[in-house]
């Protein structure tokens, strides 16, 4: 059967100050009502049933997650004692699922993407798994086709093709890249043969638990005998055990760069990974001076700012232009727009001496 694990254990410090501790960037929401976990579940139901999806979080988020999703069980949100990176995450999710359903096919999805139109996604994660059952000892991702010369993304060199289904094609990979410069950056996607890494996969779990096995059997077996445990008066013992003694390391790493048999599904859908406060412009509109607002406002002479305040708070601009003004709670973030991508070193200095804002 065809089952859904969403990952939404990361921090989201790129999103400070709305993105704490406390409240991460997977539960917050950036284009509508629905937060960012709860439209990637919404996303997979019309394919997957509440009933086969999985979500993998932190110990600390399990009942935020559970209160955003009451229509997933209870027992499929899982805390991870502690934060390991992709692979063990989807060791675990993938030990779980197959301990009752041992030939499944999971598809894996990051719970802080926006993808749009959702048909076409439907119809691409059902291609997926058909290739997923015709190819079963391979590993699928989906490769999303540049728009730009991103040097945020790792890229996908695309080989030979492989078929296609619903629409939707797919290659064998040749070369996954790491975030390229900006020059390497233009030769990837003036070739025609490079996609971004979305980070979203479709395999068989005994395929991934296979290749996690061969390339980090210290996870494989910790996840093997945490699934085990499961149903025992014993699980979170062997949980916390096993998983504080895994070394974390990214599914990418792991695996994906040198398994043997390689796919990659070229998205029919726009994408975006929400990696920065100006996702805010690509999914709000704007006023007359080209700012994206989310809160109270006043601005004169204000021009191509994003800023988002609060219930409760005024943003007040004069005379400024091309500025990320965030205010949540007891900080506020002001920064030029070629420099927000810096904010992770706001989240540094304030681990010096600053605790409480984090």
């Amino acid at each position: 059967m065809f089952h859904a694990m969403i990952m939404a254990g990361g921090g989201g410090t790129r999103f400070w100050p709305r993105s704490r501790n406390a409240r991460p960037k997977q539960f917050l929401s950036f284009a509508g009502d629905r937060t960012l976990l709860q439209s990637t579940a919404d996303r997979i139901a019309a394919v997957i049933p509440p009933e086969r999806t999985w979500v993998i979080t932190g110990a600390a988020y399990t009942s935020e997650s559970a209160e955003q999703l009451p229509e997933v069980p209870q027992d499929h949100v899982v805390g991870e004692p502690f934060r390991r990176d992709t692979a063990p995450c989807v060791a675990l999710g993938a030990a779980l699922i197959a301990k009752d359903d041992p030939d499944a096919t999971i598809i894996v999805m990051p719970a802080d993407h926006l993808i749009e139109p959702q048909a076409e996604f439907h119809r691409a994660a059902l291609a997926a798994e058909q290739f997923a059952n015709e190819f079963p000892d391979a590993l699928f991702t989906f490769g999303i086709p540049p728009t730009f010369p991103s040097t945020g993304y790792g890229y996908i060199h695309r080989g030979e093709p492989a078929g296609e289904r619903n629409g939707v094609k797919v290659s064998r990979v040749r070369e996954f890249k790491e975030k390229p410069t900006a020059d390497v950056a233009e030769q990837f996607v003036a070739s025609g043969n490079y996609e971004w890494n979305s980070g979203i996969f479709v395999w068989k779990a005994k395929t991934i638990l296979k290749q996690i096995q061969a390339n980090r059997p210290d996870i494989h077996d910790a996840c093997v005998r945490i699934a085990a445990a499961w149903d025992t008066p014993n699980r979170d013992e062997v949980f916390r055990k096993e998983y504080e003694a895994i070394k974390g390391i990214s599914i990418d790493f792991a695996v994906m760069e040198s398994a043997p048999l390689r796919m990659v599904l070229r998205a029919p859908y726009k994408w975006d990974d929400v990696g920065s406060w100006l996702a805010l412009e690509r999914h709000n509109p704007q006023d007359a001076g080209g700012n994206t607002v989310q809160g109270r406002h006043v601005g004169i002479d204000t021009k191509g700012c994003v800023i988002a305040v609060e219930p409760g708070h005024l943003i007040a601009t004069l005379g400024v232009s091309d500025l990320v003004i965030i205010q949540a709670g007891d900080a506020t973030l002001v920064a030029r727009k070629q420099d927000e991508g810096r904010v992770k070193e706001i989240v540094d200095r304030l681990k010096q001496g600053g605790e409480q804002y984090l």
